[in-house]
């Protein structure tokens, strides 16, 4: 899925670690990908340390006692034990089980000019993470990324883009609420956004009350209070593993079809 994109948003994929390919550059040799190539991740260097000692004559060991012949079992066989993955997880408990306290959406790009804003991008955008500072989410080297990521979208050119940061909380700590997926669908009632961006399996779980990985939940299509949802990866992961940047971009870019065509023409 490719979209047109001018200087300044290919400017910003590059700061994501995006390689877009340039429209002149097809004549050469076309890519293998539709719009977006492997993004060049930062080289990590391998741990190539082999042991390289020869092999030397193992010592004489004492040869090993002769097996005793097996008592035959006449006991009733016992009752195999129950296992973590053959006990179904209430859905009410995943919430609860992160420990997550959910902040007040806020509007990320307030001073933006709505007579501004470029067609196609809906009503509005409810963004959900783990932010660890909810005060001031974008900033921090994971913030300057998602600022990045929505500005590649020309996401900072809507007035309507909140997010709504989940915040850990700490064991023994108090103002944890197990209805994080209740607070997001009634804070999207209210909102009543185009698109809910979820970033981050923690964020999805919470979100979506799931237990599935987060390959299947990205993968799969989702609606949070009858609004279409989309799942990727958060920004402290991609700065954990560049290679998944292009994956994520893939996801923002499904986001954004799924919006445009949902989004009357003007």
């Amino acid at each position: 899925m490719s979209l047109p994109l001018d200087a300044r948003q290919r400017a910003m994929l590059q700061e994501m670690g995006v390689t877009v390919w340039a429209p002149g550059e097809a004549t050469a040799a076309p890519p293998a990908v539709a719009s977006v190539a492997a993004p060049a991740a930062r080289a990590v260097p391998a741990h190539d340390g082999a042991v390289a000692t020869a092999l030397r004559p193992a010592p004489q060991s004492p040869a090993p006692a002769a097996p005793q012949p097996a008592q035959a079992n006449t006991s009733a066989p016992a009752a195999p034990r129950a296992t973590a993955a053959s006990t179904p997880v209430p859905q009410a408990a995943v919430a609860a089980a992160t420990g997550l306290s959910l902040h007040a959406p806020q509007a990320l790009y307030p001073t933006a000019d709505p007579a501004r804003t470029p067609a196609g991008l809906g009503s509005g955008w409810l963004i959900v993470a783990e932010i660890p500072q909810p005060a001031e989410p974008l900033s921090g080297d994971a913030g300057k990324l998602l600022d990045n990521m929505l500005r590649a979208m020309q996401l900072h050119r809507h007035p309507r883009v909140f997010l709504a940061a989940l915040q850990r909380i700490a064991p023994g700590g108090h103002g944890g609420d197990a209805d994080v997926a209740g607070q997001l669908a009634e804070a999207v009632t209210v909102l009543q956004p185009a698109m809910v961006l979820v970033l981050g399996h923690v964020a999805a779980r919470a979100a979506l009350a799931s237990t599935e990985p987060l390959g299947r939940l990205r993968a799969g299509p989702h609606t949070l209070a009858g609004c279409p949802a989309v799942v990727t990866y958060d920004p402290a992961f991609l700065l954990r593993s560049q290679d998944n940047k292009a994956a994520a971009w893939a996801d923002l870019c499904r986001a954004l079809a799924t919006v445009r065509a949902t989004t009357p023409a003007a």
